[in-house]
């Protein structure tokens, strides 16, 4: 058991820590306040391998390990958590049909997507089905050599803009079973988008509902066999649970360290904040928790990559855990700020904002705890 990042990890890391600061932090504000998708600047980042991190390298991906990945988001949410995540989004959709594509499939759709020229989207939650994911209603009826596709999709991240969308749709009975996935390319007839919702935080990418009327979808876009779209969605969703944990992680380590700094240097008292020891106690939580978050989510990471058979418990537990322990870290760091903590002028708002809905998606945290609970009870 090792603690310490390999040479390649560290210098992975570095080299995301340094885009991060040059490409994402210098811009994150404008993206939030004009709601700006910055799709050139995460082309620039799939130029270093971070559109495939574990894509296999036949097609153009970076071929790196699940805990690769989580090293390299924590970093790159650093710069900016909203677009770090979509990052996630995306890498998620080319991962699976990188492993459940044929390989017609891989090479048609994954060397476009390795560059960005292709950006893609993952469409499971419904207007009527969220947490019950099983019970969704977009339906596709097998025509010849086609599907057509009727239904709707809420909270699309990316919709609008994305060129690929990998829709969880019903080709069967109700339940589970009768699910499948197919990719449904953005000028397919049929294929609409709402206005772009109005959100709290995640504002530098574009969030709508997407509606399939009559959308004829070639038969060879479905990934795997017909039936098996709610296990590609839950193993894709398992591995999506990690970075978004790794994402809050590096938000909430970036707010910690402005907060840190902030306390070294504003007075109250003729005594800098730092000096109190009720200041030294929140930061010497803050600092655990980060640490906690951070070792579950390398573990979570290590048992996706071992196919570990309790692989989905560990990612349910990182990800309830990081995701709810470094929004409040960011919270306690806006707190240290006062009101200067609420102002634009500082991240710390922006942060706050953006890590909240991690509690939400990839399946909400209470989702996470009826996951672990079906682990520990049998």
């Amino acid at each position: 058991m090792h603690f310490d990042l390999t040479e390649d990890q560290s210098l992975i890391r570095d080299m995301a820590r340094k885009f991060a600061d040059d490409r994402l932090k210098p811009n994150a504000a404008k993206w939030d306040e004009e709601k700006i998708f910055p799709v050139d600047v995460m082309r620039e980042a799939a130029e270093l391998g971070f559109a495939g991190i574990y894509t296999r390298d036949d097609v153009g991906g970076s071929a790196l390990s699940r805990l690769d990945a989580a090293i390299i988001f924590e970093e790159l949410s650093r710069g900016c958590v909203s677009t770090a995540a979509f990052l996630s989004i995306h890498n998620m959709c080319a991962w699976m049909i990188d492993t459940w594509g044929s390989e017609d499939q891989r090479q048609r759709f994954l060397p476009q997507m390795m560059t960005m020229e292709k950006i893609a989207s993952y469409c499971l939650t419904e207007p009527g089905a969220g947490s019950d994911a099983a019970s969704l209603r977009t339906r596709a009826v097998r025509d010849g050599d086609h599907y057509v596709m009727n239904g709707s999709k809420a909270f699309i991240s990316g919709a609008g803009t994305s060129d690929y969308y990998i829709v969880m749709c019903r080709t069967g009975d109700d339940g589970p079973k009768g699910i499948s996935t197919i990719v449904v390319e953005k000028d397919t007839p049929g294929l609409s988008f709402g206005a772009n919702e109005k959100k709290m935080g995640w504002n530098s990418q574009p969030t709508r509902v997407v509606t399939f009327e009559d959308c004829r979808v070639p038969v060879e876009n479905r990934l795997a066999d017909e039936g098996m779209g709610f296990t590609l969605a839950m193993n894709g969703l398992n591995g999506g649970r990690i970075n978004i944990g790794a994402c809050s992680l590096g938000g909430a380590s970036e707010a910690f360290d402005v907060a840190k700094d902030y306390t070294q240097t504003r007075k109250q008292f003729g005594r800098e904040l730092g000096q109190f020891q009720v200041t030294q106690f929140k930061l010497a939580d803050m600092a655990t928790d980060l640490e906690a978050a951070r070792l579950m989510l390398y573990r979570a990471a290590a048992s996706l990559d071992a196919k570990d058979p309790h692989a989905a418990k560990y990612c349910a537990m990182a990800k309830r855990f990081a995701t709810d322990e470094c929004f409040n870290v960011a919270n306690q760091a806006l707190q240290l700020h006062g009101g200067y903590g609420y102002l634009k002028d500082y991240p710390l708002e922006r942060i706050v904002r953006d890590l909240r809905v991690h509690q939400i998606l990839e399946g909400t945290n209470e989702i996470m705890r009826v996951i672990i609970a079906k682990h520990v009870t049998g």
